[in-house]
C-alpha cells in the first residue's frame, strides 16, 4: 500500500494547523529567525497591488538595500493573488489548485547558505518531518540557455538524494526565476509529488510529466537560487552574496500529507463546505456545477475575511475594487445554490474560528468583518435589482429591432452591476432573444489587457540605485530622541535628483546624508522633522526628513547661503517648535486611539494617521457615524488624561514581550524583533518609533475638529492640541460673537434665533412657490389667461400653455399636477415646455382615458427632433430635454396635429 493510500484511510493526518509549526519548528531549530506574516497590504511597494508571495517583506533586503539582524528566516505568509499581474480569479472554483487567497510557506537566506543546504533542508522535511514516499517525488533544474549556463551545481546537489532519472532540466518558462525585469533573478528547482497516472491528463499527445499543466505530478515547494543581477541595460553579473528564497503552498502540501487530491478536501476548506450544505440543503461532490459555487464561496470567504481585517473595504477602485469582485462573485455563486438572502457574512465568523491560532489578529476583527460583508450583501441585492431593470431596457430596445442583446452592452451589465453571463443568457432566453457571447468575451480579454496596462503604470518605481549605493557604506545614527542638536555631524554623502554629488551650492535643493542625526524620518504617520544644517561654508535649511531605506537618513535641503560640501561637519539643529507641535499630537493620537477603543469598542483598529505640528488625523474602522455624545465622551476622556498629567514612558523590548504587555501596532508599519513601546501609564500602550512628550500636561488642551467617513466601514476624526488647539478655540468664539451681532442674540440664544429664522425662511419660500404657482397657471404677461391655452380636438382638452421661464424640474411637474387636478373628469392630452438658462425641457402628459389610443411617450417622439431633443418615458408621461427654445411654439402646433392625426379630430 502507497503512503497516499495509507493517509487517505487515516483520520489522523497532519492538520493545517500542525503543519504550519512543524514547518516554522524544523527551521527555527537550524538557525532560522522564525518572522510573522506582513500584512497583505504592501507597505511602501507600488509595484504590488496585494502581498502575493513569502518573499515580499524581505524584498528590500534581496535588493541589498535593507539590513536586519539575522541571515536566515522562516515564515508563513498570507498571500492573495486576485488582481494586478496575477489574476487568476475566474478559475478558483473550477480548478483544484487555484486561490485568491493562499499561505505560502518560506525559507531564506540573505547571502548565508545556498544551493547544497537548501536542497538538502527541502529533501529532509518532505522526507523526515513529512515522510512523503521518495518514490514519489521528483524535481526539476534549469536546462540552461544562451544566456545562463545549466545547473549542474543543483543537479548534483539533488543527486545525493534523487536517482537521476528523477532529475528533470526544464528551460526558463519553468525553472527560472526573476523578481522584475531588473534585479536579482537566478536559476530555481522545483520539487513535484506524483499524485497517480489515474489523474485526468487533456494534453492531446500525452502527458508531458513534470512540464505537463495537468495534476499527476503536482509542484508542492519552488527553491529560488538568487545568484545573478539584471541591469537596467539587461546585462547579466553575479551577485556577491547569493541568497535562497522558497515557497511552499500549505493548501498544496496539506492536500498531499491528508492524502486527497484536491486543496477543497483538506482541512482547510471542509469546515466552510459543511457550512455550505447546511445553509443550501444541498451537498458537495453531488453536481460537478453545485461543486464550482461550493469551491468558489468556500476560497472567497477566507479572502474577504482577511482583506477586510488588514484595512481593505469593498470600493470601486484599487485593492477596493478587487476585494468587492470577489465578494460579489461568492455572491453570485450563492444565488446559484437557491440562496437568494445574503448568507456571506455569516461565514466569515467561520474564518475567524478556524485560522485564529495562526493570525490572532482576525479575532478582534470577527464583528466588523461580518458588518461589512453583510452590508455590501445588501448593496449588492440592490445593485442587481437595478441590473435586471437596465437589462429588461435593454432586452425592450432588442426586441423593438429585432437584434440580440450586444457583447459591449451585456458586459457593461456583468461589468457594472455584477450580472452574470449565464444569468443574462438565461433572462434573455425567456424573451427568444440571444447575447452576443463572443462579443462579451471580447470585452472581458480587453478589460483584463486594460488592467495589466494599468498595473504596469502603477508599477513604476522611483530609482532608489543610489541610496541602495550610499546605503551599502552609510548608516546613520538616529539620536533624537535624546536631542535635538548634534554639534559635529558629518556629512557622508549628497545628491541632487537621485544622483550622488560632491556639493550643494546657493539656491539648490538636495539630500544630505549625516553619520548622526537629530532629525526624526517620516515615519508611523509623523512627518519628517524640519531645521537647519549650518557649516563652516553655508547654511541650509532642512525642509523634510525621510527614510528612503532602513537605516538610511535623507535630509531634504535648500542651501540658504555659501555651500554645503560632502566630508564637512555641520551643526544639525532640529526646529524645536514644530518638533513640539508634532510631539504634543503624536502623544494625544495615542490617547485618541485608546479612547476611541474604550467608547465604541476593540473592533476599532487603526487604518492610517498624519502627525504634523499643526494638526493630527486618525483614520479608523468602525461601521457607523461617531454620534456627538460618542466623540463629546472621547474628547472629555483625553482632556482627563491631559489634566491628569501622566508620565509618557518609552522602553525598547522584543516584540513578542511587547505583544504580551498588550501594546497596539500601528497600520502599515513593519517591526523587528526589537520594537520601541511608547506608554501612558495606565491608558494607552503602543508599538512607535515617533517623538512624544514626557507627560500628557504638556498638550495643554485637546479638540475635536471633524468626524467623516472616508470609505466603506472606515471613519476619519481630527482633532487639534496645544498652541494649536487654542487658536482654533479663540477662531470659534469670534464666530460665536460675530453671529450674535449679526443675529442681536446671546451666545446661548443663537441655536433658537437659527431656528426662527430658518423656520421663517421655509414659510416664505413656500408662499413663494404657491404665488409662482398661481401666477403661472393664471395669467402671465404678454401670455394672456394659460387655461385658456387648450384646444378641443375630437372631445379631448389640449393644453398648450405658454413656455414657462426659470422654472426647475419640480416646479415644471408641480405646474403640470396643477393642470391634471383641475381637469380629472374629462379627457386631455397636456404639452408644456419650459426655459432654463438657454435650455428647453418638455412634458408630454396623457389622461388615462387617452394614453390607450395615444401615448405621451409615441407623441414625445414625434416632438424631439422640433428642439433636437433626447428623452423618452411611458404611455402616460414622458419628459425631454433639448435646444432652441425659439421654437417651442413649433412645437406645440406639431402636437395639436398629431394628436389630430392620432385621433382622428
Amino acid at each position: 500500500m502507497t503512503r497516499v493510500t495509507e493517509l487517505r484511510d487515516n483520520t489522523q493526518t497532519m492538520t493545517s494547523t500542525e503543519l504550519r509549526k512543524q514547518f516554522l519548528s524544523f527551521f527555527e531549530k537550524r538557525e532560522h529567525r522564525v518572522v510573522a506574516s506582513s500584512s497583505l497590504v504592501p507597505h511602501d511597494d507600488p509595484t504590488l497591488l496585494f502581498i502575493n508571495a513569502g518573499m515580499n517583506q524581505f524584498k528590500n533586503v534581496f535588493l541589498g538595500i535593507e539590513k536586519r539582524d539575522y541571515r536566515r528566516a522562516a515564515s508563513v505568509q498570507k498571500c492573495v493573488r486576485a488582481g494586478g499581474k496575477h489574476n487568476d480569479l475566474e478559475n478558483v472554483g473550477r480548478t483544484a489548485r487555484h486561490h485568491t487567497f493562499f499561505e505560502m510557506l518560506g525559507n531564506f537566506s540573505f547571502g548565508d547558505y545556498f544551493k547544497k543546504d537548501a536542497i538538502a533542508f527541502a529533501w529532509e522535511f518532505l522526507t523526515t518531518d513529512l515522510d512523503l514516499p521518495m518514490e514519489k517525488l521528483a524535481v526539476t533544474v534549469f536546462e540552461g540557455d544562451s544566456e545562463i549556463p545549466a545547473d549542474d551545481e543543483a543537479a548534483d546537489d539533488w543527486a545525493r538524494f534523487v536517482p537521476a532519472e528523477r532529475i528533470h532540466r526544464l528551460g526558463r518558462k519553468d525553472n527560472f526565476w526573476s523578481m522584475g525585469d531588473t534585479g536579482p533573478c537566478g536559476p530555481c528547482s522545483e520539487v513535484h509529488f506524483h499524485q497517480g497516472d489515474h489523474i485526468p491528463c487533456s494534453e492531446p499527445k500525452g502527458c508531458l510529466g513534470l512540464a505537463c499543466e495537468c495534476d499527476r505530478w503536482m509542484e508542492i515547494w519552488n527553491l529560488v537560487f538568487m545568484q545573478f543581477n539584471r541591469d537596467v541595460e539587461g546585462r547579466m553579473e553575479s551577485l556577491p552574496a547569493p541568497s535562497v528564497d522558497t515557497g511552499m503552498g500549505l493548501e498544496r502540501i496539506a492536500a498531499v500529507v491528508q492524502g486527497v487530491e484536491s486543496n477543497y478536501d483538506t482541512d482547510l476548506f471542509r469546515p466552510y463546505l459543511a457550512e455550505i450544505e447546511s445553509l443550501t440543503g444541498r451537498r458537495y461532490r453531488s453536481s460537478a456545477a453545485d461543486d464550482v459555487s461550493f469551491r468558489v464561496i468556500a476560497d472567497h470567504v477566507r479572502a474577504t475575511t482577511f482583506l477586510i481585517t488588514d484595512g481593505v473595504m469593498p470600493g470601486n477602485e484599487g485593492r477596493g475594487y478587487v476585494l468587492r469582485k470577489i465578494m460579489r462573485r461568492a455572491m453570485r455563486h450563492g444565488k446559484r445554490l437557491g440562496l437568494a438572502e445574503p448568507f456571506l457574512h455569516a461565514l466569515t465568523p467561520l474564518v475567524v474560528e478556524s485560522m485564529q491560532g495562526a493570525y490572532p489578529e482576525l479575532l478582534l476583527s470577527r464583528e466588523p468583518v461580518r458588518r461589512v460583508v453583510h452590508a455590501e450583501e445588501e448593496r449588492f441585492k440592490s445593485t442587481l435589482a437595478t441590473g435586471v431593470a437596465a437589462l429588461e431596457r435593454m432586452l425592450d430596445e432588442a426586441q423593438k429591432d429585432a437584434g440580440g442583446l450586444a457583447g459591449p452592452d451585456a458586459f457593461k451589465l456583468y461589468d457594472t452591476y455584477g450580472l452574470p453571463l449565464d444569468m443574462l443568457n438565461e433572462i434573455a432566453a425567456e424573451r427568444n432573444i440571444v447575447v452576443d457571447e463572443a462579443g462579451f468575451e471580447r470585452e472581458m480579454v480587453e478589460q483584463k489587457r486594460r488592467a495589466r496596462e494599468s498595473w504596469k503604470k502603477a508599477a513604476v518605481v522611483p530609482d532608489r540605485s543610489a541610496y541602495g549605493q550610499i546605503r551599502a557604506r552609510v548608516e546613520t545614527r538616529f539620536v533624537g530622541y535624546e536631542t535635538t542638536v548634534v554639534d559635529d555631524a558629518s556629512i557622508l554623502a549628497l545628491t541632487i535628483d537621485g544622483k550622488e554629488a560632491p556639493t550643494l551650492v546657493e539656491g539648490q535643493e538636495g539630500e544630505v546624508f549625516l553619520d548622526d542625526t537629530p532629525f526624526y524620518a517620516e515615519g508611523g504617520g509623523q512627518v519628517g522633522d524640519r531645521g537647519i544644517l549650518a557649516g563652516p561654508d553655508g547654511v541650509a535649511d532642512v525642509l523634510d526628513t525621510q527614510m528612503p531605506v532602513s537605516g538610511l537618513y535623507a535630509h531634504r535641503v535648500r542651501v540658504r547661503k555659501g555651500i554645503i560640501q560632502r566630508d564637512q561637519r555641520v551643526l544639525a539643529r532640529v526646529d524645536e517648535h514644530t518638533r513640539s507641535a508634532t510631539a504634543s499630537h503624536h502623544t494625544t493620537t495615542h490617547m485618541l486611539h485608546a479612547a476611541l477603543r474604550e467608547t465604541l469598542g476593540p473592533h476599532v483598529k487603526q487604518a492610517g494617521s498624519l502627525v504634523a505640528p499643526d494638526r493630527l488625523r486618525f483614520d479608523f474602522s468602525h461601521f457607523a457615524p461617531v454620534q456627538p455624545a460618542e466623540l463629546e465622551t472621547i474628547e472629555t476622556r483625553v482632556n482627563d488624561k491631559i489634566q491628569e498629567n501622566l508620565e509618557v514612558r518609552t522602553e525598547e523590548m522584543p516584540l513578542d514581550q511587547a505583544l504580551e504587555r498588550g501594546a497596539v501596532a500601528f497600520f502599515g508599519e513593519k517591526y523587528g524583533d526589537r520594537v520601541r513601546v511608547v506608554e501612558v501609564n495606565n491608558f494607552s500602550v503602543e508599538l512607535c518609533g515617533g517623538t512624544h512628550l514626557h507627560h500628557t500636561g504638556e498638550a495643554g488642551l485637546f479638540v475635536l475638529t471633524t468626524e467623516s467617513s472616508i470609505a466603506s466601514g472606515v471613519r476619519r476624526v481630527e482633532a487639534l492640541t496645544g498652541h494649536a488647539a487654542v487658536d482654533y478655540v479663540r477662531s470659534q468664539r469670534r464666530i460665536v460673537e460675530g453671529l450674535s451681532d449679526a443675529l442681536r442674540a446671546q451666545p446661548e440664544e443663537l441655536i433658537a434665533s437659527a431656528e426662527r429664522l430658518r423656520d421663517d425662511l421655509k414659510k416664505r419660500e413656500k408662499e413663494i412657490e404657491r404665488l409662482k404657482l398661481k401666477l403661472a397657471t393664471g395669467a402671465t404677461e404678454g401670455d394672456g389667461d394659460q387655461e385658456g391655452r387648450t384646444t378641443d380636438i375630437a372631445g379631448v382638452l389640449v393644453w398648450t400653455p405658454a413656455p414657462l421661464q426659470n422654472y426647475d424640474k419640480k416646479e415644471h411637474r408641480q405646474f403640470m399636477d396643477a393642470f391634471k387636478d383641475k381637469h380629472r373628469n374629462r379627457p386631455w392630452v397636456a404639452i408644456s415646455g419650459a426655459v432654463n438658462d438657454g435650455k428647453v425641457s418638455v412634458i408630454v402628459e396623457v389622461s388615462p382615458d387617452v394614453n390607450k389610443r395615444l401615448g405621451a411617450d409615441q407623441l414625445m417622439k414625434r416632438l424631439l427632433p422640433i428642439i433636437e431633443g433626447r428623452g423618452g418615458g411611458r404611455a402616460d408621461r414622458a419628459e425631454a430635454g433639448g435646444r432652441f427654445p425659439e421654437r417651442l411654439e413649433n412645437l406645440y402646433q406639431e402636437a395639436r396635429d398629431v394628436v389630430r392625426e392620432l385621433l382622428g379630430g
